[in-house]
């Protein structure tokens, strides 16, 4: 007799499997994302217990901060699970992190390599939210083109 054991076959997936630039990019605006809400998280908390010139503006700065960080998320989100809406807020938070690298870049210190980092970040999401396969992956028609439904002639 045999005692092999029979493994539970794999669930049927919905559709194709996602692709790995799907969930890099994902990954990246995520890591934005975090990265904004944890430095409003700072602001927040340094405008409620340090000593800055204006406490409410550090406060609101902080929630301010904090919403932003929520858009890359939410895109990271709709990402994997490949929602064709997802793209524009990931597009334009990439958009947005470019000048800001830029100003990191001119600046001295540490924020020199976080500019380098966060422009090579940017660069890289920036490259796979408009590659046509990435298109094609999310589900998004291409202006002009023929939409999936038959159609037949009258």
């Amino acid at each position: 007799m045999s005692t092999q054991q029979n493994a539970p076959s794999p669930a049927p997936s919905a559709g194709p499997a996602k692709p790995a630039r799907i969930t890099l990019v994902a990954g990246l605006n995520a890591l934005e994302g975090a990265a904004l809400v944890a430095g409003g998280i700072y602001m927040l908390v340094m405008g409620l217990l340090g000593r800055p010139d204006s406490p409410e503006q550090a406060e609101m700065g902080g929630l301010t901060v904090i919403a932003l960080g929520l858009i890359p998320l939410f895109a990271a989100r709709g990402l994997l699970r490949r929602r064709s809406w997802s793209r524009g807020p990931a597009l334009i938070t990439q958009i947005i992190a470019l000048p800001v690298a830029w100003t990191l870049l001119r600046s001295h210190g540490l924020l020199i390599p976080a500019g380098i980092v966060l422009a090579a970040v940017a660069l890289t999401a920036l490259y796979q939210l408009v590659r046509p396969a990435t298109i094609e992956a999310l589900g998004i028609r291409r202006p002009g083109s023929a939409p999936d439904a038959d159609t037949t002639d009258a």
